[in-house]
């Protein structure tokens, strides 16, 4: 669950634009946006203050108090979006959005498979294709991820969203029938002695029906 909530102190900024956001950037500091209540405001935090806040238990989804210098008011906030430089991995920007903790919201929670299929002891290999979820519920309330044990699952056997059990006061949003992952012989490449196989009985097939023409032509004659 998101737990407690950690209190970030940033600074508002009046100018914006990706000439500001450089300047800033220069001077270790992280260019974002607070969304919610009233008109978008724009801010800038130190990138280790931010890696502090999002670098708990709680992650991504943790519940940010959010105090804009020289103001006493704390916004309760979550993480809306982010963006990381390509080559560095550090953050560049990120957008934060104001939540009430009465009210429900809806965030993406990663689904997390622990144990080993009994399938893959017979050779079968687990491929999960999906690996978030939609899940609603009040801020404090919303889960870190949601796990599910697997070592039950036989080749030919899948997971669908239904099977998973949200924790109490969240629910999952996404279709039921939504497969997440499944157990399945993995395709096998044929071996370079079967190939010449195939190659040698369509050349054998291939002389029969070029001798056959051959006899059909001399009793032509």
């Amino acid at each position: 669950m998101a737990g407690g909530r950690v209190r970030l102190e940033v600074q508002e900024r009046e100018s914006r634009g990706s000439r500001d956001a450089r300047r800033l950037r220069r001077d270790g500091l992280v260019p974002g946006v607070l969304y919610g209540s009233g008109q978008p405001r724009s801010f800038c935090v130190t990138e280790r203050e931010l890696r502090r806040a999002l670098g708990g238990a709680h992650g991504m989804h943790q519940i940010l108090d959010v105090v804009i210098e020289g103001q006493q008011k704390a916004h309760h906030a979550v993480l809306k979006d982010y963006q990381l430089d390509p080559l560095r991995s550090t953050l560049v920007h990120i957008d934060l959005h104001e939540v009430r903790l009465d009210r429900l919201i809806q965030s993406q929670v990663a689904v997390e498979l622990v144990g080993t299929p009994e399938g893959t002891t017979f050779g079968g290999v687990l491929t999960q294709m999906v690996r978030e979820v939609t899940v609603e519920a009040l801020p404090m309330e919303m889960p870190d991820r949601i796990e599910h044990d697997v070592s039950a699952l036989v080749i030919g056997d899948s997971l669908q969203v239904s099977q998973l059990v949200a924790p109490e006061g969240a629910t999952i949003l996404d279709d039921g029938e939504i497969v997440l992952a499944a157990v399945a012989m993995p395709r096998r490449a044929a071996l370079p002695e079967e190939e010449e196989a195939v190659v040698g009985e369509e050349g054998e097939e291939g002389d029969e029906a070029e001798a056959e023409a051959e006899s059909e032509a001399d009793a032509a004659e």
